[in-house]
């Protein structure tokens, strides 16, 4: 299922107090008086799809204009991908889109329930809706859509060497990009490669060991500290054990009051049990501290103060220090960055094999798509040449026989993402004209039917599922006005198309009718839009026709316009009867059956 505008609810704008449009998926037009507000639906849909909020359009009166539009879209297709990027949601496959300007000209805007920026519906428009207004030509102007829509319209004969072209060129491009790293960032690399070097035959020189400056500090503190050390272990040792060399043996040791207890306990132990614990406690507690006094006597003749091996510690300490500082936060990092510069290193050291390696793929890869931008070019020249006859047939039969469009293709002069093209259409209003870019070679009206007889062309290869006209016909009328009628109901077979006309003969063509009506209570004018039964179709083009509703004359020509346009249509019909798709079924009287709740005039 192609994506569609299924209803467009308009509210407080120009003219328009309140209307609902219930579109049609094939060909919808919108006719009225002048004044009457047409062009407000185009506008409508314009806003909705993010074109420019212009507050005065608002309708006086009201605080700001309001549109909102329920669209069918594809479950899991592109357009609904883009929803749920933004965070909106799709419900059975029903999108709501809506937008407000208020009178300050603040604007705002809604997508699948939550608020995105104006810009988000202009991108989403892009595989939505292609507006062509009086003043609004800009879809296919813009010359990236025009080589894109020549690309299509060449259709499957350009797919293959494209995308060929395309992975030609990424790999193109980031063989380049490193190629202009490696030889502009030589100087930095070289740097690098002398820094990493000096920091490696640095560490390599040290030589530390993971865990070594823990060790190296507690071997400083004991060397700086070894009569302070030595001092206490003698005085220690003398507490507990004596000091057999003292001049003065008055004072007690340690072991000796142990002993001294143990005795008065051993004495009197036999008395009671409980003290013959205490005294098994002290005969332990005094080998415990005869043993320590034994480790302390060991310990001070170990300590020995050593000033050159103190220096040469605090010396190793800070040889380590200066590396961490340098590599990391302790010896382990220092080694791990070592291991890793060692890696790199050797990297930088290979980077003239590898520039020499890149620049021979470079040069293939140039080659390569050299070879495919000019097959590219070649099969866009073929299609332009049908492009722009089939263009130009158009135009003849849109009131525009000496008009001719072109489509001039340009060397860019290097590789771009889709080939060396840049690709222009042009038109040449007369024999020996210039050819101008559309935008300059066609008034208003002229780019209308410019841009019809482009998208009747592009009609099947261009993704756009909708397509709206204001005035397509402007400027023409008779034969030419019946062309264009049937043309937009060609387009409608593969697209739905909205179009605002004033000319019957386009009307005729539509598969729904919508009226936009003006009424005046004496100081407000307002606008709505009703949708036509047959019978109310018929006196609608009677007025277009006539200027008359009931006008017998002007009844019998809208009756022929609409045969002749049902007939038309008929013929188009696929070989088992059914319409083309995106057309609409024709009733027993040779009119378009109506669809919808539509009623007739009052």
């Amino acid at each position: 299922m192609r994506p569609r505008v299924d209803e467009v609810r308009i509210k407080g704008l120009g003219v328009i107090d309140e209307a609902v449009l219930k579109l049609s998926s094939g060909f919808t037009v919108v006719t009225g008086e002048t004044g009457a507000g047409k062009t407000m639906v185009v506008t409508g849909l314009g806003l909705l799809f993010g074109g420019r909020a212009d507050p005065a359009r608002v309708r006086p009166g009201a605080e700001r204009a309001t549109v909102e539009g329920t669209l069918f879209v594809e479950q899991g297709g592109r357009v609904a991908q883009q929803v749920e990027d933004t965070g909106g949601e799709i419900e059975d496959g029903e999108l709501i889109i809506a937008r407000t300007v208020s009178t300050e000209g603040r604007s705002r805007a809604w997508l699948g329930g939550r608020s995105v920026p104006v810009g988000t519906l202009t991108y989403l428009a892009e595989d939505l809706v292609a507006v062509h207004g009086q003043m609004d030509q800009q879809r296919l102007l813009q010359p990236g859509r025009q080589r894109a829509a020549l690309d299509r319209y060449a259709g499957e004969e350009l797919v293959k060497p494209l995308r060929a072209y395309t992975q030609a060129y990424k790999r193109h491009r980031e063989v380049g990009e490193t190629l202009q790293e490696l030889t502009t960032k030589a100087r930095e690399r070289a740097q690098e490669a002398d820094h990493l070097r000096f920091g490696l035959e640095e560490i390599e020189k040290a030589d530390p060991r993971a865990g070594e400056e823990a060790e190296l500090k507690q071997e400083e503190e004991r060397l700086a500290h070894a009569d302070a050390l030595k001092n206490a272990a003698v005085t220690a040792h003398s507490a507990l054990l004596g000091d057999p060399m003292a001049a003065v043996q008055g004072l007690q040791d340690a072991v000796s009051l142990l002993g001294q207890a143990r005795a008065a306990v051993e004495a009197v132990r036999e008395y009671d049990t409980a003290l013959s614990g205490i005294g098994d406690r002290l005969a332990e507690a005094g080998y415990l501290v005869s043993d320590v006094a034994t480790e302390l006597a060991a310990y001070s003749e170990s300590v020995d103060a050593d000033p050159a091996r103190l220096a040469a510690v605090q010396e190793r300490r800070a040889l380590l220090n200066g590396l961490i500082r340098k590599y990391g936060q302790d010896s382990e990092a220092v080694l791990a960055w070592a291991k890793s510069a060692a890696v790199r290193v050797g990297e930088l050291a290979g980077d003239d094999d590898r520039i020499a390696e890149l620049s021979r793929e470079h040069e293939e890869l140039t080659a390569r798509l050299t070879e495919l931008a000019a097959e590219l070019t070649n099969i866009r020249t073929a299609a332009a040449e049908r492009f722009g006859a089939a263009v130009t047939a158009e135009l003849t039969a849109l009131a525009m026989p000496h008009a001719r469009v072109v489509v001039v293709i340009t060397p860019t002069g290097s590789f771009g993402p889709d080939g060396a093209d840049d690709v222009e259409l042009r038109m040449m209003s007369h024999p020996g004209a210039p050819a101008l870019p559309l935008n300059k070679g066609a008034s208003g009206g002229e780019l209308s039917r410019v841009m019809l007889a482009i998208e009747v062309v592009f009609a099947g290869a261009d993704p756009v599922p909708t397509f709206v006209f204001d005035e397509v016909d402007a400027g023409v009328g008779g034969k030419a006005a019946v062309e264009i009628g049937r043309r937009l109901a060609r387009l409608a077979r593969t697209s739905q198309v909205i179009v605002v006309t004033h000319l019957p003969q386009v009307a005729a063509f539509a598969d729904q009718h919508l009226v936009v009506e003006k009424a005046s209570d004496g100081s407000v004018v307002r606008s709505g839009v009703t949708a036509l039964d047959p019978e109310g179709r018929a006196r609608e083009l009677s007025r277009m026709l006539a200027g008359l509703e009931d006008s017998a004359l002007g009844r019998a020509h809208a009756e022929e316009l609409l045969s002749i346009a049902a007939a038309d249509k008929a013929t188009a019909a696929t070989p088992s009867g059914r319409p083309a798709r995106g057309g609409r079924s024709v009733g027993a009287s040779g009119k378009p059956a109506a669809t919808g709740k539509s009623t007739g005039r009052s």
